[in-house]
């Protein structure tokens, strides 16, 4: 099991402490510092079944300031969440070849 990280976040530590609580100890990507590759991302978006503007996170000043009121294809935002990761939508857990958005952090219990 992979979980998609960001340690400043509340959903993604309480996601996390679920997982943990279900005696797995996963492989954290803190996903700020250790990027996701375009190829990477076009997989999770496609294990969550969602397109990848369902992934952004609409509310980051990254995206007010640069992309919003803009309509970008499928790649153009892939690329987008790769320069300005703090668009991707956390947590992301991962486990063998479904995705799960830990939002809310429940939703991990389908992957447990």
């Amino acid at each position: 099991m992979k979980i998609y990280h960001n340690p400043r976040c509340t959903k993604s530590r309480q996601t996390l402490e679920l997982i943990r609580e279900a005696g797995i100890e996963p492989e954290i990507v803190e996903y700020l510092t250790d990027i996701p590759t375009e190829a990477e991302l076009k997989e999770l978006v496609a294990m969550l079944g969602i397109k990848p503007y369902d992934l952004l996170r609409r509310g980051e000043a990254d995206f007010k300031e640069n992309f919003k009121g803009k309509e970008l294809s499928d790649d153009e935002w892939i690329a987008a969440m790769v320069k300005f990761p703090k668009l991707i939508e956390r947590p992301i857990v991962v486990k063998q070849k479904k995705a799960v958005l830990g939002r809310p952090p429940e939703n991990v219990k389908t992957l447990l």
